[in-house]
């Protein structure tokens, strides 16, 4: 229920079953009457949508991690959460990191289910929703146990023949960008490939960077769960749990997406992680977006960053993708490294700046 009048006689409500868009109703509570309003994405009405299976897997100390799994209809054709074969499949990280994934519909699910991959999101600790101790589980342990959560949920979903063991990918946006660097730096065998959006490639510099009036969230959460770059053996912790300290690491491929005016996770992140690649000679595309935040939300920047990424992916594990068509016309990307490394991506590119 979304609200109702002060009678109670009218109730407007949210209906989400998952593989369809979300519907909203007005209920007359007298007449027993539901009306439908209006549905959120009207274009899928009546469209085969991928389901959304709610899992518990057990990390390596026994910790239960809330997961939410969804598979290509084609691929699971009883619709058990099992798929007839392995697939190639996306662990797909939220933000935060005290946030949390949730059950119900999910665009970027149905849009990865859609190109015939798993897709994997995983309740790490440290998500919010799942008591204290869950988030105290997570206090000092970005880069260690949070990390862990993520490839033992990798290695569940390889186990339950959910996921090919060498076609793994993994995305995320800003702390989930972070995990994604994490996981091309402190495990580059796990992940085939990854995609960054707006992630911290420096706790220390990410830390630094954050305005003054963030002086109490910093003091309630920041340095007491992560840690404070004033205290030097703190500082040494930051950077040890920094990926930008492990960039020589990196074996897989690399996209990494980011909004020149973010005042959360400040250009100044992906710039270096970008450099310090170059300088070792890995290749690396970087997606700058001019007009853009802590994330995309201009319409015609959205669609292009997901048109490449979807080709990213279809480069490095071959799963299916729309190719660049109009994509970018609109946005206001820029490419400053790395245009050669996308299928496509350097055609359409000059075809836009004609």
């Amino acid at each position: 229920m979304l609200s109702r009048t002060d009678d109670e006689r009218y109730w407007v409500l949210a209906i989400d079953r998952v593989n369809e868009p979300p519907a909203f109703y007005l209920y007359d509570s007298p007449g027993k009457k539901l009306t439908l309003l209006f549905t959120s994405r009207p274009e899928l009405e009546g469209k085969r949508l991928a389901p959304m299976h709610a899992r518990d897997i057990t990390a390596r100390d026994g910790t239960t991690l809330p997961s939410y799994l969804s598979l290509p209809p084609d691929a699971d054709p009883d619709g058990d959460g099992k798929p007839t074969k392995a697939l190639p499949m996306v662990l797909y990280v939220h933000g935060g990191p005290w946030a949390r994934d949730t059950f119900g519909f999910n665009p970027i699910h149905q849009w990865l289910a859609n190109r015939g991959l798993a897709v994997l999101s995983v309740n790490y600790r440290g998500s919010t929703g799942f008591g204290k101790d869950f988030i105290n589980k997570a206090n000092w342990e970005f880069a260690g146990a949070m990390h862990q959560d993520l490839v033992d949920a990798v290695d569940w979903a390889i186990k339950q023949g959910v996921a090919q063991k060498d076609k793994v990918r993994i995305m995320g946006g800003s702390y989930g960008g972070y995990a994604t660097l994490v996981g091309m730096t402190f495990t580059p065998d796990t992940f085939a490939c990854g995609v960054d959006v707006v992630g911290p490639s420096n706790l220390v510099t990410l830390i630094e960077s954050f305005p003054a009036y963030w002086q109490p969230f910093l003091e309630s959460s920041w340095y007491k769960r992560v840690g404070n770059p004033k205290l030097e053996s703190e500082r040494k912790d930051l950077l040890a749990r920094s990926p930008i300290t492990k960039v020589q690491d990196i074996k897989r491929p690399l996209l990494i997406g980011q909004g020149a005016t973010d005042p959360r996770v400040t250009q100044k992140e992906s710039d270096q992680i970008v450099a310090a690649m170059k300088a070792r000679s890995i290749p690396v595309t970087y997606a700058l977006y001019p007009d853009e935040g802590h994330g995309f939300q201009n319409p015609e920047n959205r669609i292009s960053f997901n048109s490449l990424t979807e080709n990213f992916f279809s480069k490095c594990l071959g799963s299916a993708a729309q190719p660049f068509g109009q994509d970018l016309t609109g946005s206001s990307l820029q490419v400053p490294d790395g245009v050669e490394h996308i299928p496509g991506l350097k055609e359409a590119w000059n075809a836009r700046n004609k």
